[in-house]
């Protein structure tokens, strides 16, 4: 069977990783006032975040139309049998329960939807899991769910926001939250659990959330297996960098990658954000 990969920009994979892999990409939308951009084709995450300086108000979000995943995945019908079409946590987004139903609207090929549970390149590293499953000659669609299901028995990811306001803005956190968490200089870190953002815990600063999500992240490392991990950052590359470069020395059986909060994240986590998702390679 000839089978397709497909995930939503909120993935986040470069696109020369895309090509190199042969994964398909459908974009979600960030609109600013009258204008609308499609993440990751229309708006790149340097972009993002010099226009956001530009507006008083927080831009919006959504999902990709019905209709723009119908005519993808019947233009995929034309050279595949099936798709594991990849897509971020339902619980922060309705894209996945879009992919689901398309299944039954669409003619010559059939679509297996994959809910991440999560976002970022935490979401890639299974559409890259799933391209390498097809390389290797696995030819059913139902082995390769059933291997990315395995796999989130080992995904984690954290990260703290640097400014409350975006989270109170966006609606996850109440206006006296984040008004005391600003006087006390809170840095929330945060995590998917139940296909949610939730608070994991409430570090007092910034240097200190950070060594806390290091901590986190060397409780798996430590354990010597092969593994992927994303230092994801909102517009603060060199301090992602920095981060890899400390933990390159540390951990080489893992590989790095220096990724990002794009558009539609970065809107609700605010500049400044930072975190890391792993997961082991087996």
């Amino acid at each position: 069977m000839n089978i397709a990969v497909v995930t939503d920009s909120t993935a986040y994979i470069p696109i020369e990783m895309r090509e190199e892999h042969h994964i398909h990409m459908i974009p979600l939308q960030v609109v600013f006032g009258e204008k609308t951009f499609r993440e990751e084709t229309e708006l790149d995450w340097r972009s993002f975040y010099k226009e956001v300086k530009n507006h008083d108000e927080l831009p919006t979000t959504s999902q990709p139309s019905f209709g723009e995943l119908i005519a993808l995945y019947e233009e995929l019908g034309k050279t595949y049998d099936a798709v594991i079409s990849i897509h971020l946590s339902s619980g922060i987004s309705g894209t996945y329960n879009s992919a689901a139903s398309a299944n039954a609207m669409v003619d010559h090929i059939k679509v297996y939807p994959f809910d991440s549970e999560i976002s970022c390149l935490a979401q890639g590293f299974y559409a890259l899991k799933a391209a390498q499953l097809i390389k290797d000659g696995v030819d059913s669609p139902e082995e390769i769910i059933k291997e990315l299901e395995e796999m989130k028995k080992t995904v984690r990811a954290y990260f703290m926001v640097d400014d409350l306001s975006h989270l109170q803005r966006g609606g996850r956190l109440s206006s006296a939250q984040a008004f005391i968490g600003g006087l006390l200089k809170v840095k929330p870190i945060l995590h998917f659990d139940n296909k949610l953002i939730v608070p994991f815990e409430k570090i007092r600063t910034r240097k200190k959330a950070i060594s806390r999500i290091l901590e986190l992240f060397a409780e798996d490392a430590s354990k010597g297996i092969p593994m992927r991990a994303a230092v994801i950052h909102a517009n603060r590359e060199e301090e992602a960098a920095e981060i890899i470069q400390e933990l390159s020395g540390k951990y080489p059986h893992v590989e790095f990658y220096n990724s990002y909060f794009g558009a539609v994240i970065g809107t609700h986590l605010g500049e400044g954000a930072i975190g890391i998702g792993w997961c082991f390679k087996n």
